[in-house]
């Protein structure tokens, strides 16, 4: 009887096994299920590597400090100024939130703004949008001191970017392609589609993805046929605010798919631009929403924020 058992054991058993795994692996193959880019892990990641750089300035006797302007109160603004103040403290630098009144004139903020740009302690500035209706944004992102500009919003350095000379990237197209190059995946080649065509994503991922040798596609609200485009399309990236947006159908098997959607549903849960549990199906990778692009967001604030006092002190 024990000889029957121990043959059971040595024969039985690890065909069983080998049975199982094979039925693993084609349940693997058969139903893809994506890799996810945890945003929030490969943030974490970085921030440590930009802690050690920071420690290493410091012993140089040099400490980056971000400014921060917040004028009103809208909740959200505040709470997104709080995350970057939190993130910007934890890896040693020093940051300031600078809390204007809802009814600060125009000339306020620019005299701020003034006060930062030639204050020499201050190695990088940004202004949390939006602003309210007396003061014009685009007043205020082009009195920025250029080199001291680490959202990337100024002209000038919006012009570098597109003649490819070395500047500040707007800090949510730059999370995209660390999350891109974190994950190994080659660009050079593929058919990338971008929706949105804002200066603040859609126009200056798609220049960041052009210097990868990627081939863009722009899409936006008078695109005839967005589903045509997304189809064939290796490279989603999606940045419109529309939840549900793109789906299963949408989606070629194996496509990336970016998520900078984040709107909020009425329970206050964010949702992305992409149907999220359907497409994972089909993609070969893809951000969640929370979690994905929105670290590295404000990662990418903290990096061009080192590099803004490295360079003002001559320091590779």
């Amino acid at each position: 009887f024990f000889c029957l058992i121990y043959v059971f054991w040595l024969l039985i058993i690890p065909s069983f096994v080998l049975m199982l795994s094979k039925v693993q692996t084609f349940k693997e193959d058969f139903f893809m299920v994506a890799k996810i880019l945890d945003g929030k892990q490969i943030a974490k990641d970085y921030r440590q590597g930009l802690k050690d750089q920071v420690e290493a300035l410091q012993a140089e006797g040099y400490t980056p400090k971000l400014s921060v302007i917040l004028v009103g109160n809208d909740g959200a603004s505040q709470s997104y100024v709080n995350s970057k103040k939190k993130a910007a403290e934890k890896i040693g630098m020093i940051s300031e939130i600078v809390h204007l009144d809802e009814s600060t004139s125009e000339a306020d903020v620019l005299n701020e703004l003034k006060r930062l740009n030639e204050d020499d302690s201050v190695s990088g500035i940004l202004v949390q949008v939006p602003l309210p209706d007396q003061v014009s944004e685009q007043k205020v992102l082009e009195s920025i001191n250029p080199a001291k500009d680490v959202d990337g919003f100024h002209p000038e350095n919006i012009g570098k970017l597109y003649i490819d000379q070395q500047t500040f990237v707007p800090c949510t197209p730059l999370g995209i392609m660390e999350l891109l190059n974190h994950a190994d995946i080659d660009l050079e080649g593929k058919d990338a589609v971008v929706i949105g065509r804002s200066h603040i994503v859609g126009q200056p991922v798609s220049k960041l993805l052009l210097q990868k040798n990627a081939s863009v596609t722009i899409l936006h609200s008078r695109t005839k046929d967005m589903k045509r485009y997304l189809k064939n399309a290796d490279i989603i990236v999606s940045a419109v605010g529309r939840p549900g947006l793109v789906t299963k159908e949408d989606v070629k098997e194996g496509a990336v798919v970016i998520d900078v959607g984040n709107t909020p549903d009425e329970n206050g849960k964010l949702k992305g631009d992409i149907e999220y549990d359907e497409v994972k199906e089909v993609a070969g990778a893809i951000t969640p929403v929370p979690g994905g692009v929105g670290p590295m967001t404000i990662t990418m604030v903290l990096n061009n924020t080192l590099i803004a006092e490295k360079m003002r002190r001559g320091i590779e």
